[in-house]
């Protein structure tokens, strides 16, 4: 029996995926004639709207002697969110066909339930050309490399931590307190030092975590947006960062930290560090404006209750001018020579800022990337009590793609392969062209656990930081890690979107939460064999065109394994992948047939035998 609908695949709604506006949606429904509808209905909704509207469907013959097919179109006119399912009416009933689980895709029911979604994008949409088909490397600047140049530091309330290869301090001080004032001191000319091996291991985008002044490890404590924290260097050491990985083919984007301000800042300016001045001790500083007094000074909203991280009102004119404005932080550090910004906790900021902030990157650099944190489904996303605006055209390029991590993950550690392939196919289902082509794919980040330790580790299950600080791969398990890590890279590397990789992930680091995935760089005590692999997939990403803008096709998903293929009109891949602790087979698509295994597996007739955790990659020229 026909499956009834399937909005991932063309032929029963085309195009696929979400649609600029205006687009005509073409629908296609299979229906048993032992359901003898008479009229079937396309119900649909605008997010916003309290009304459905019902659009008839024509009958288009037969599908075979038990199945009906059923037409019908309807443009989506304005960008947002549109919601259908169908009404099948007979003489004597109504039934509804509406989406089911991974397995049968949609099911008729005798009454309404979920709906499948239409995303509708702005028209004329685009992103920046530069990240397609390239790699993003992320950086902790405290612990990726130091120069060896001494700073000459007014500060005196910092630790400096001589051994590169200690953990961070993560036992509370004296007073109780985690202040995260622990240094290692990696800087900037640290990381310019290092540009060879970036561009050998085929980076293409540098991505820092915050270099504005700041007194914690982490400077999301923002003290002097306009000044690049001493310990790091200088304005001209940024400078000269950017233009040097420039003349490699690398660009740079800054961390913008701009839902708060730390207490201990010019603008806020608790402890009196910066004088007299500050929100905090003058009602008529310039900066009073910005932020959330219940009354005046020590009862002042906060991020998350962190009462170092005073929450600023971001739609205050004198902030957005301050960070939006023709001279603006926004757009000085790209003069200064950045290619975009990634956004903090993009969800907690409102729409209105954003917009604001898009008009000046783009109007400073219309190919400058922006980036947002998002956890979840970025196009459907609710937070602050109204539906999110982020991939619509007028705010954010794209996100991090934490779904895409959770599938990966949960695939390495035991998932079925279904459930992975339902939640990658949402995402390109859901988001729009112009984002999928750079999403920003992490494994992980300065807020999650090393994938390492996330796929072969103990669960942390609300552990203590003594236990997370104590705890460290078995033997075993590193070796179960290290073979599951190169399948997870190899899924990283030919998803739709931009692999970011987290600094040292790819040396073979491992650690539980912050600070201990927040370790130094292991120079000298890199696992190579990772490094390697890394390196390899770097150079199937530059060589490869269908992983730069390629459509994406489901091609196999059962038990362990799991195949996907990329393809543009130059060329195509067949991406294969085996997380059963045996050796498997997996189904060769007809055009494959004659490809040749990359990685050495065999083929048989029309089989691929694949080793026990495993991939495999097959390239067919198109031309």
């Amino acid at each position: 029996m026909p499956i009834p609908f399937d909005s991932q695949k063309q032929y029963y709604r085309a195009p696929f995926g979400a649609v600029e506006e205006g687009t005509p949606v073409h629908f296609r429904v299979l229906l048993p004639r032992s359901v003898r509808s008479n009229t079937v209905e396309l119900c649909v909704k605008y997010d916003y709207d309290y009304n459905w509207e019902y659009h008839r469907f024509v009958w288009g013959g037969t599908f075979d002697k038990d199945t009906e097919i059923w037409e019908s179109s309807f443009t989506p006119d304005r960008i947002g969110l549109y919601w259908y399912f169908f009404k099948l009416n007979s003489s004597d009933k109504t039934r509804y066909l509406v989406p089911s689980d991974p397995y049968k895709i949609s099911e008729i029911r005798d009454s309404p339930g979920r709906s499948w979604q239409i995303t509708c994008y702005k028209k004329g949409f685009t992103t920046p050309k530069w990240p397609v088909g390239g790699v993003m490397y992320q950086i902790f600047p405290d612990r990726f490399y130091f120069s060896g140049e001494e700073k000459k530091l007014e500060r005196t309330d910092y630790k400096r931590n001589e051994d590169w290869y200690a953990l961070p301090q993560w036992a509370p001080d004296e007073n109780g307190m985690i202040t995260n004032s622990d240094f290692f001191m990696g800087d900037l000319k640290g990381i310019t030092q290092k540009l060879d091996y970036l561009e050998d291991l085929g980076v293409t985008c540098i991505y820092l975590n915050p270099i504005g002044e700041a007194y914690s490890n982490h400077r999301y404590d923002t003290g002097d947006y306009s000044h690049i924290d001493p310990i790091l260097g200088t304005e001209k050491d940024f400078v000269e960062l950017c233009r040097q990985a420039k003349a490699r083919g690398i660009h740079v984007i800054n961390d913008g930290v701009f839902s708060h301000t730390g207490s201990d800042s010019v603008y806020f300016n608790r402890s009196g560090r910066y004088g007299d001045g500050g929100a905090y001790r003058d009602k008529e500083s310039p900066y009073f404006s910005w932020y959330k007094f219940n009354e005046w000074p020590d009862n002042y909203h906060s991020w998350w209750g962190f009462d170092t991280l005073p929450e600023v009102i971001e739609t205050d004119p004198a902030f957005n001018e301050y960070i939006n404005g023709k001279d603006g932080i926004v757009r000085k550090y790209m003069r200064l020579g950045n290619s975009g910004w990634r956004l903090d906790v993009a969800d907690e900021l409102p729409d209105e800022f954003m917009e604001n902030l898009r008009r000046s990157v783009k109007e400073e650099n219309p190919e400058a990337l922006i980036v947002g944190e998002v956890w979840e489904d970025a196009s459907n996303k609710e937070s602050y009590g109204a539906r999110r605006k982020f991939l619509l055209g007028d705010q954010l390029d794209t996100v991090m793609n934490y779904v895409f991590r959770g599938a990966i993950i949960n695939f390495c550690r035991g998932q079925d392969a279904p459930h992975t392939m339902a939640a990658i196919m949402s995402v390109v289902e859901n988001y729009p062209r112009p984002v999928l082509r750079v999403l920003m794919n992490s494994l992980s980040t300065h807020d999650t656990e090393r994938i390492l330790t996330m796929i072969a580790g103990e669960p942390l299950d609300g552990r203590d930081r003594a236990w997370q600080a104590n705890t460290k791969l078995t033997p075993e398990q590193r070796e179960y890690g290290e073979r599951a890590l190169k399948v997870a890279a190899a899924m990283q590397y030919t998803l739709p979107g931009f692999p970011c990789v987290y600094y040292g992930d790819e040396a073979g680091m491992e650690g539980y939460r912050d600070p201990f995935n927040r370790c130094c760089y292991p120079w000298g005590k890199e696992n190579k064999e990772l490094i390697e692999w890394h390196k390899k997939l770097g150079e199937l990403r530059e060589e490869c065109s269908a992983l730069w803008d390629g459509e994406f096709i489901n091609a196999y998903a059962r038990g362990r394994q799991l195949a996907y293929i990329r393809h543009d009109g130059k060329t195509a891949l067949y991406c294969a992948f085996n997380l059963s602790d045996k050796a498997e087979e997996i189904p060769l698509p007809p055009g494959f047939l004659e490809a040749k295994p990359m990685l050495g597996s065999k083929v048989d007739g029309q089989k691929l035998q694949m080793k026990p955790q495993s991939c495999e990659f097959l390239t067919v020229d198109l031309e």
